[in-house]
C-alpha cells in the first residue's frame, strides 16, 4: 500500500509549488519588461521607390547638400555592410559613409516651436537650430533611411535594427518621427542620452525623419546595422555618418575629423560582417524573449503537474484514512 501523505509532506509539497510559482512569476515579469528596441513608425506616405540590384557602389570623396539620401543595410563582396544610398543624380548609387559628407546649409534653419510636446529637443523655445525636415526641402539634403536593397530582402529575417551608438559634435542631435500635423512626435535618437539607442525597421521599408541639429560644425554620428538572416546567422556592421552643419563649417575638417566607433559603457564592440553562434552584437531581442518564454510555460507546465499530482495525493490519502482508522480500532 502507497504510504498515505502526511502533513510534513504536504508541507513539502507546499514549497516546492510555491517556489515554482515564484520563478514562473518572476520569469513572465521578466518577459513583460524586457527592453525592446523602439519601433519606427509606419513610413512616410508618397516614399515608394525600388532599388535595383546593379545599383554601382561609387568611390571617392564627395559631399551632398541636397537631394535625396538613404542610409541602408547592402552586400559588399559578400559581406553585410551599412552604405549611404545616393540618390540625388539620375542614376542612384551606393557609397561609402566615411567618404560621404552630409552637408546641412544654412537653408535649413528652423525656429523651435512654443510647444511642450518638443521639449525632447532639449533647445530653448524661439531658438534657431538647423533641422533636415522629414518632408523633403529641395533647399537641404533629405535624409532617411531604407532596406530595400534586393539581396537584404531576400535574406533578412522580417526587418533590421538600426542603433545610434554615439554621437560627437558641437552640440546637440536629435532624430524624430512625427505622423501628420496633429500626432505627437516620437523620438528615435538623441545624443542627449549616454546608452546605444536602437529601433526596428521592417524589411522592405523606406522611411524619412526629422534630424535637429542645435548648433552649427562637424557631426559625427556612429550607427550600426543589425539583423538575423533567415538562415539563422546574425549579422551586423557599423558605420560613421559625417555630417557639416553650417554654411561655415569646413568640408575638410568634417573629413579630417576621427572617425572611430564609440561603444557605450557596458556595450560590445560591434561585429563586422557575420557574427558566431556566441556573439551578441547585432543579435535581436527575439531570442531572448523566446528563452524566457520557455522558461515560463516550462515552469507553468511544472507547477500544473505538482497540483495535479497533490490533488491525486490528496484523494488517495482521503480514500485510505477510514481503512488505517478501523485497522487501528482492530
Amino acid at each position: 500500500m502507497e504510504e498515505p501523505v502526511t502533513a510534513g509532506r504536504a508541507r513539502r509539497r507546499t514549497r516546492t509549488t510555491t517556489v515554482i510559482l515564484r520563478g514562473a512569476l518572476a520569469a513572465l515579469l521578466v518577459l513583460a519588461t524586457a527592453p525592446t528596441p523602439a519601433r519606427a513608425a509606419e513610413p512616410t506616405p508618397n516614399l515608394s521607390q525600388s532599388i535595383a540590384a546593379d545599383q554601382p557602389l561609387a568611390t571617392g570623396r564627395t559631399t551632398l547638400t541636397t537631394g535625396h539620401v538613404d542610409i541602408g543595410p547592402r552586400y559588399v563582396d559578400n559581406r553585410w555592410t551599412l552604405l549611404i544610398h545616393d540618390g540625388t543624380q539620375a542614376r542612384p548609387v551606393w557609397r561609402d559613409p566615411d567618404e560621404t559628407l552630409l552637408r546641412v546649409s544654412d537653408a535649413a534653419l528652423q525656429t523651435v516651436p512654443d510647444d511642450p510636446a518638443y521639449a525632447f529637443l532639449g533647445i530653448e523655445a524661439g531658438a534657431r537650430a538647423y533641422v533636415v525636415p522629414q518632408v523633403q526641402d529641395r533647399n537641404v539634403v533629405w535624409l532617411g533611411w531604407n532596406t530595400q536593397d534586393p539581396r537584404v530582402l531576400r535574406t533578412i529575417d522580417r526587418g533590421v535594427t538600426l542603433t545610434l551608438l554615439g554621437v560627437r559634435g558641437p552640440g546637440t542631435l536629435t532624430t524624430y518621427l512625427q505622423s501628420g500635423n496633429f500626432a505627437a512626435p516620437q523620438p528615435l535618437w538623441r545624443s542627449a542620452e549616454s546608452k546605444a539607442q536602437p529601433f526596428w525597421v521592417e524589411v522592405n521599408t523606406h522611411t524619412h525623419a526629422n534630424w535637429v541639429f542645435s548648433a552649427p560644425g562637424v557631426y559625427l554620428l556612429a550607427v550600426q546595422v543589425s539583423a538575423d538572416l533567415v538562415d539563422g546567422k546574425k549579422v551586423s556592421a557599423t558605420g560613421t555618418l559625417r555630417f557639416a552643419v553650417g554654411d561655415a563649417t569646413s568640408a575638410d575638417d568634417a573629413f579630417a575629423a576621427k572617425a572611430d566607433t564609440p561603444v557605450p559603457a557596458g556595450q560590445e564592440q560591434p561585429a563586422e560582417g557575420p557574427a558566431g553562434a556566441g556573439d551578441r552584437a547585432g543579435g535581436s531581442p527575439t531570442l531572448l524573449i523566446a528563452a524566457l518564454a520557455g522558461t515560463a510555460v516550462a515552469l507553468a507546465v511544472g507547477l500544473v503537474v505538482l497540483l495535479l499530482r497533490g490533488r491525486g495525493a490528496r484523494r488517495r490519502a482521503e480514500r485510505e484514512r477510514p481503512v488505517a482508522s478501523s485497522e487501528g480500532r482492530r
